[in-house]
């Protein structure tokens, strides 16, 4: 744990958009079905300014015209794809897409992103954590 949580550091002080790396959270928290993460980074991106609408609408982010702009969507189609390896490598006009969105340390930053969330759903995912929200409403109790 020790090494993730450096992990974590290190990819969270690359400098990515605080919003960027809030929605990519999101996103894959969704993909991997993470209820720990998934309630943690909604709370920080509604802390971060985030709009309801904006938030509601990650899951269909294709569909939501221009709610989010050209990078987010870039980065969003990348998480999607590095989450998603069922079907094979990233594909390369994706990567493109990011590449032309986010310059080299940028995109390292939120290839770190990627991963490292990916890896934390994993973990709360197998060991069931339960989310914070949830404890709270339980009057503490945690699984």
């Amino acid at each position: 744990m020790k090494g993730m949580y450096a992990f974590q550091q290190a990819a969270s002080a690359a400098g990515l958009d605080p919003v960027v790396g809030e929605l990519v959270k999101i996103r894959a928290s969704q993909i991997n079905r993470c209820a720990y993460c998934l309630d943690m980074h909604l709370a920080d991106a509604r802390k971060a300014g985030i709009s309801r609408l904006r938030l509601d609408m990650i899951a269909a982010w294709e569909e939501a015209g221009d709610l989010f702009d050209e990078r987010e969507r870039a980065a969003l189609a990348l998480t999607e794809a590095v989450t998603e390896l069922t079907d094979g490598f990233v594909p390369d006009e994706v990567y493109r897409r990011a590449a032309e969105q986010f310059e080299e340390p940028e995109l390292a930053a939120l290839l770190g992103q990627i991963v490292a969330i990916n890896a934390w759903n994993r973990f709360n995912v197998a060991v069931r954590t339960t989310p914070g929200s949830l404890r709270e409403a339980a009057g503490g109790e945690a699984r």
